[in-house]
């Protein structure tokens, strides 16, 4: 691969982000690793010097439109040309409707899926360019719906629809557009979340005990079966380096089957069977 090609990457201060920027650096990209705050760039940048590559590392808040276009102008301007994207950015969320409010799932969709949409048409023009491609990385929570994560799921689901639906025209200017759903992944995600989840179980009225048992099966679960950051990063640089990427990619076995789930659920009842036990 010529060491010519430009990656930009979203949401690079820790986990998937971080690691899928050293491992394309190491592909032979130019890399250009984004993030809302460069205070938090420490872990990047050690990760980066301990693999012996370079970064090209910006501030990029994906919600705000003209940091967006600043950045992607920049980018093209500095490098001369960009080849790929990849939309990792996101926010984890934890609610239920009838605990939160409507701003609350805004607040998620802005992020987690109008953010995507803004760095992907600012990208369009200068990956139609180098016939490039636009990933995503989206989640198992963006094929089913999971309890207690209705906004976040949401989002995903928006973000699955509108890449599904943006592909075969994209495909016809040249353009190739894949989504990475990872599951259980040992990162800060959930620690980035914010809450005090002793608290949101206390606060929670009727729904505690549904909330109790979820958080019980999701903290085993990214104890005991989560990938790591550089496992979920290799489904990416897939994604990134194939000759003919595929539209939907998981990034481990268990992702596979639990996604395949759905997609062979015809009336939901094995997917609501199978998420229902989760709260008791």
């Amino acid at each position: 691969m010529s060491s010519s090609k430009v990656v930009l990457i979203t949401g690079t201060s820790s986990g998937i982000g971080l690691a899928t920027d050293v491992a394309a650096a190491r592909a032979g990209w130019r890399t250009v690793a984004t993030l809302r705050d460069p205070d938090r760039a420490d872990a990047l940048r050690k990760a980066a010097a301990e693999a012996g590559v370079e970064l090209d590392v910006r501030r990029l808040d994906v919600v705000d439109e003209a940091s967006v276009a600043a950045v992607v102008d920049g980018v093209v301007a500095d490098h001369g040309r960009l080849d790929a994207v990849v939309n990792n950015a996101g926010a984890g969320h934890l609610g239920t409707l009838e605990n939160e409010t409507v701003a609350d799932v805004r607040a998620v969709m802005e992020v987690n899926f109008f953010g995507v949409l803004n760095v992907s048409k600012a990208a369009l023009p200068h990956l139609r360019a180098t016939a490039g491609r636009l990933i995503t990385v989206t989640s198992v929570g963006g094929v089913i719906g999971q309890p207690f994560n209705e906004a976040y799921c949401a989002a995903k689901f928006a973000v699955e629809g509108y890449m599904e639906s943006l592909a075969p025209v994209a495909a016809s200017v040249g353009v190739a557009v894949s989504v990475v759903e990872p599951g259980a992944v040992a990162t800060e995600f959930v620690n980035n979340i914010g809450l005090d989840l002793e608290a949101e179980v206390a606060a929670a009225g009727p729904y505690a005990p549904a909330l109790r048992a979820y958080l019980d099966r999701t903290v085993a679960q990214f104890l005991n079966g989560a990938q790591t950051p550089a496992e979920a990063a290799g489904t990416v640089i897939e994604a990134l380096t194939a000759e003919r990427p595929p539209f939907r990619l998981q990034t481990s076995d268990w992702a596979r089957g639990f996604t395949g789930t759905k997609l062979t659920d015809l009336d939901g009842s094995a997917v609501l069977g199978m998420t229902g036990s989760w709260v008791g």
